[in-house]
């Protein structure tokens, strides 16, 4: 459990080369949830950065009562910072100790099969538990070599550690940038100035992440001396992506999952659709409906599930073989995320399979509610769910978040309204805004379903153009 930190990445070769499998933990997690995967672990060995001595040693209260026995606790401090492990059971040894033991004359543990595990991811846990994904060493090394073209990686790259190594190790670019023979800027913490800084100090050539690093860069409102390639994954609003654009940045907009290592759709933001970048370790992604199995039609209407084939994808859940037959059913791997094919054959996402509202005999993606949302300048976050309704089903119901230099009150729900208004169609205009904090789970994820019970709970607003709460 540690930070973007060098240590973190020299895991990342020296845990498989022992022969022994990696899984980096989610820095964000709470004790209670560290001690659900640790549990499901059970590790030989803990490398804990000083910075989560404090919280690994909750988690392991919390599994006191099942435990046996501890694993071997290795501590990584910086320039001798830090707590000690005193206050944790079980063997244990400084990481600079233990590197001292190494032997020059180590032979690497090789994989008796190329479909052995190399390491365990863990899903967010937006819509449940926790779920470890085992990744094969021979899906790692293929997704690793794909990522080279997929992200315009070049020759000698410089890449700047603003995705967290926890997701996916890295967007698998944890052996990317060794294939490739790039430089790491490891970041302990993430800021737009360590960001800038970073890139102008040590010439950052790409860097990646989720909407929250765009939202940092436009903020910050810094531009670059030179071009630099930034992938981002999740929601794009298009005002944001314009300005970082303005600031010297080329953005790409990246689809996948966890379950697929990380994106396994990226595509240039100026582009048009036709120039989309193939993943070309992936042998099929289809959008197709998921009883009959049968691809949907290319007209950019036509709804089904997100659908992916090839050998980039993970092994399976960590000891979930129901789950693992689930998601693999009919031999491809069911993301649960809906979209559509155009007629380029470009695949466009709509939403969640749980997430989509249905509302008048129409359908509404939330994500392009929410896109619309977070392109107002006063937003800084934005959620929307269904809310049930005796005429439509459900109407769109709005989450919003001020900008921090905003206080409530600084905006009505008219406004928000009156916004959506001229950007979306009447039936995806929210009916109901409510401001205030959102709802998220210990790794940072909007939980929806606790937004839903709270759209639900509200009073009907038939016969209103919308209602506003706080």
């Amino acid at each position: 459990m540690a930070p973007n930190i060098p240590a973190l990445y020299d895991l990342h070769f020296a845990v498989p080369m022992a022969g022994a499998v990696l899984s980096a933990l989610n820095t964000k997690l709470d004790a209670a949830s560290l001690a659900v995967i640790l549990e499901k672990l059970e590790a030989k060995f803990m490398f804990i950065d000083y910075e989560y001595v404090d919280v690994i040693v909750k988690a392991l209260e919390i599994m006191s009562q099942n435990m046996t026995k501890h694993p071997f606790f290795v501590l990584i401090q910086e320039h001798g910072q830090g707590p000690d492990l005193v206050s944790v059971g079980g063997n244990k040894i400084k990481y600079d100790d233990l590197i001292a033991m190494g032997e020059t004359d180590f032979e690497i543990v090789k994989p008796k099969d190329e479909g052995d595990p190399v390491s365990v991811n863990f899903t967010s846990g937006s819509t449940g538990e926790p779920k470890g994904v085992l990744y094969s060493h021979k899906a790692a090394y293929l997704k690793s070599l794909a990522s080279v073209r997929l992200y315009d990686m070049g020759v000698a790259p410089v890449f700047l550690w603003t995705v967290d190594m926890f997701r996916c190790n890295g967007w698998c670019c944890t052996w990317t940038m060794a294939a490739v023979g790039g430089t790491n800027i490891c970041l302990r913490n993430v800021s737009a100035k360590f960001i800038f800084d970073s890139i102008v100090l040590h010439n950052v050539t790409h860097l990646c992440g989720g909407p929250a690093i765009l939202n940092l860069i436009a903020d910050a409102s810094l531009t670059v001396p030179f071009r630099v390639r930034l992938i981002v994954a999740g929601v794009l609003p298009m005002s944001r992506v314009m300005k970082v654009e303005g600031l010297g940045y080329t953005v790409s907009h990246a689809y996948g999952m966890t379950e697929v290592l990380g994106p396994a759709i990226v595509k240039p933001w100026r582009s048009t659709n036709e120039h989309k970048k193939d993943n070309i370790v992936v042998e099929n992604v289809d959008v197709k409906e998921p009883e009959t199995m049968a691809s949907v039609r290319h007209d950019g209407k036509t709804i089904g599930e997100v659908m992916f084939k090839g050998n980039t994808l993970m092994l399976g859940y960590l000891k979930d073989p129901k789950a693992t037959e689930e998601a693999f059913k009919d031999g491809w791997y069911r993301t649960k995320d809906l979209g559509v094919i155009h007629p380029n054959g470009v695949i466009q996402l709509k939403d969640r399979a749980k997430d989509i509202i249905f509302t008048g005999g129409e359908i509404i993606s939330t994500l392009e509610v929410e896109a619309v949302l977070l392109s107002h300048p006063k937003v800084s976050e934005a959620a929307v769910v269904g809310k049930r309704d005796d005429y439509s089903k459900e109407t769109p119901c709005a989450f919003v978040k001020f900008k921090e230099e905003y206080y409530y009150g600084a905006m009505s729900c008219q406004e928000i309204v009156e916004f959506c208004e001229e950007r979306l169609p009447d039936f995806m205009v929210p009916r109901t805004v409510v401001f205030g904090e959102l709802p998220v789970n210990s790794t940072g994820k909007v939980q929806k379903f606790t937004l839903r019970e709270k759209a639900n709970g509200m009073h009907s607003n038939i016969g209103q153009k919308n209602g506003c709460h706080t």
